[in-house]
């Protein structure tokens, strides 16, 4: 596949192939009407059938050339399939367009310091475990981490003093950037304002701009509410303190909230089927022993202790 990319991305070479997807012709032709030199056209036609996709035979004193079509169809394959795979709907491309989409408009309103403030995003995901253990989710540097960046960015430091005046940090990296080695994707500083665990957070948080003061103070608020199935979480951002450059970063709010919580949400899912599992697991080799799966002892058994509360 390189070698044959290579060769096509020569526009003399280009030209011969379409010439000989009408028909094969001979060399002498090719060059007149690809407007070349015989001795280089035959160069690139040696080029091209190295990479497979002309092929040649002699016929008394020509040597006549004709097209390889199937090359072309795996090529064309290929190159659908890498447009497709970029046009899912709901994917990395789309999210990327939507947010440049999001940041032009937000750059053309950010004309002077405070154009932001007072806006406000809302958030609600209904979750499927118990309020006390979203709050460990919220609340512990570890779990944090599992979830609070978007789809493409990793924690890389992380403080979450969860008390009132507690210090918070958060930097992030891209996801594969696994060594450090490119630069860092962003910083933010705050301070926890109010906690009431299992039901209300709320703190302060600042991305930093380059020269390490803060783009905008986001006002958070978290609330929990227990439901039959686990619980909602409700989550409140109001701006203050905007500068003009804080446009990238509001731009980014909606998407990559949104994008944590579902992290989120399918960390609970997550968790939920290994315990299935370890539950099945442990159920079936229950059976196997002697007390059988109704045992005191078996890990299946009633009396046992729920796996979900050792998170």
């Amino acid at each position: 596949m390189d070698a044959l990319l290579a060769a096509l991305a020569d526009p003399v070479r280009w030209r011969l192939v379409s010439l000989l997807a009408e028909r094969p012709r001979p060399v002498g032709v090719l060059a007149r009407l690809a407007d070349a030199r015989q001795p280089q056209t035959t160069k690139h036609l040696q080029t091209l059938e190295r990479a497979g996709v002309v092929t040649s035979q002699r016929t008394g004193q020509r040597r006549i050339y004709a097209l390889r079509p199937g090359p072309l169809r795996d090529l064309a394959a290929a190159l659908s399939r890498l447009a497709d795979t970029a046009d899912q709907v709901s994917g990395p491309h789309a999210t990327h367009d939507r947010y440049g989409r999001s940041l032009h408009a937000e750059r053309l309103a950010a004309r002077e310091p405070g154009w932001a403030d007072g806006r406000s995003f809302t958030f609600h995901r209904s979750l499927t475990e118990r309020p006390e253990l979203v709050w460990r989710h919220l609340t512990e540097a570890v779990l944090l981490a599992r979830w609070w960046t978007p789809e493409d960015l990793r924690v890389s430091e992380l403080v979450f003093e969860a008390r009132p005046g507690g210090r918070i940090v958060q930097e992030y990296r891209d996801a594969e950037d696994t060594d450090d080695s490119d630069l860092v994707a962003g910083r933010a500083e705050g301070v926890v304002v109010d906690v009431r665990p299992g039901e209300h957070l709320a703190y302060r948080l600042s991305p930093l701009l380059p020269d390490g003061s803060p783009a905008f103070t986001a006002h958070v608020d978290m609330d929990l509410r227990p439901t039959d199935t686990g619980a909602d979480l409700d989550v409140h951002w109001r701006m203050t303190d905007s500068t003009v450059e804080s446009a990238d970063f509001i731009a980014g709010i909606e998407i990559g909230f949104g994008q944590s919580l579902d992290k989120l949400a399918a960390t609970f899912a997550a968790d939920a089927d290994a315990d299935a599992n370890s539950h099945d697991t442990d159920s079936t080799n229950g059976a196997n022993r002697t007390g059988g799966p109704d045992s005191p002892d078996s890990p299946g058994s009633p009396g046992s202790p729920d796996t979900r509360s050792a998170k």
